[in-house]
């Protein structure tokens, strides 16, 4: 579990986060959403101790990482596995290569225990015999797997993901909400997800922490956000006439269902 309690951060006297408090729980998924500049992108830096708060605690299973030396703060990401917006792969390095990085830079692991690591995540994410391919030669939802399989490689109890949908179509980017879910479900990992996907919201918002300006204006459920009476929250989530109509016959259907 990470639990956060009443963090602020400021840049040059600018408050960014106001006294922030979430709890994200093993086994879920925790999304971050929120319009450019809420935030969102500044609270998952500090909670992966990128920045440093002001104030607050950040706790890793009641550990604070605010108060980690670097010896701690080492062994804590060896914990952490995290799948960047643009996949962040090495384009001189072959799939297996991309994967297995993490273990030739953190364990005492030999290659053919790294290789057969590599090769069950690989599988994982539905990518066997990808091992010999570079990444100019995949698709773009092939590079995100490749991440995500990187990502969970060392069996990570925390999984930070920065737009993990950014730039993939609609049904690849269903496939990758998809495979995240169930990894982090079937491993018990607490996942957290900076995204301002509304697939993703939908599909995988187990807790969801909706940032504005700074503050925490909403959290709950997908199965809550579509009832919500939050202003700001409704502005963001149905910002187009498609999605407002959807939510109206959603709230009908249910107010219709109710009557039974």
């Amino acid at each position: 579990m990470i639990e956060v309690k009443n963090v602020r951060k400021s840049f040059d006297g600018k408050v960014v986060l106001q006294d922030v408090s979430a709890k994200m729980e093993p086994g879920k998924t925790s999304l971050i959403i929120g319009t450019s500049g809420s935030g969102k992108t500044v609270f998952m830096k500090v909670l992966i101790g990128l920045y440093a708060p002001d104030s607050g605690e950040i706790l890793f299973e009641g550990r604070d990482i605010t108060k980690m030396d670097i010896k701690e703060l080492k062994e804590l990401r060896k914990q952490i596995g995290m799948l960047f917006q643009g996949s962040a792969l090495f384009d001189s390095k072959t799939v297996e290569a991309n994967v297995m990085f993490p273990l030739d830079m953190f364990t005492q692991m030999n290659h053919g225990e790294k290789l057969k690591r590599v090769n069950e995540v690989l599988d994982r994410v539905n990518l066997k015999d990808a091992n010999s391919k570079y990444p100019a030669e995949i698709s773009g939802g092939m590079k995100k797997r490749v991440a995500l399989a990187r990502a969970i490689v060392q069996n990570p109890k925390y999984l930070f993901c920065d737009e993990p949908n950014s730039g993939l179509d609609p049904q690849t980017s269903l496939v990758i909400d998809k495979l995240v879910k169930e990894i982090t479900t079937e491993f018990n990992i607490t996942t957290v997800i900076n995204t301002h996907d509304m697939n993703t919201v939908m599909e995988s918002g187990d807790h969801i922490v909706y940032l504005y300006q700074g503050k925490k204006q909403w959290e709950g459920s997908n199965k809550d956000i579509i009832f919500s009476k939050d202003e700001k929250l409704n502005q963001f989530i149905f910002a187009s006439e498609f999605l407002t109509k959807a939510k109206e016959m959603t709230m009908l259907q249910a107010k219709e269902k109710g009557r039974e």
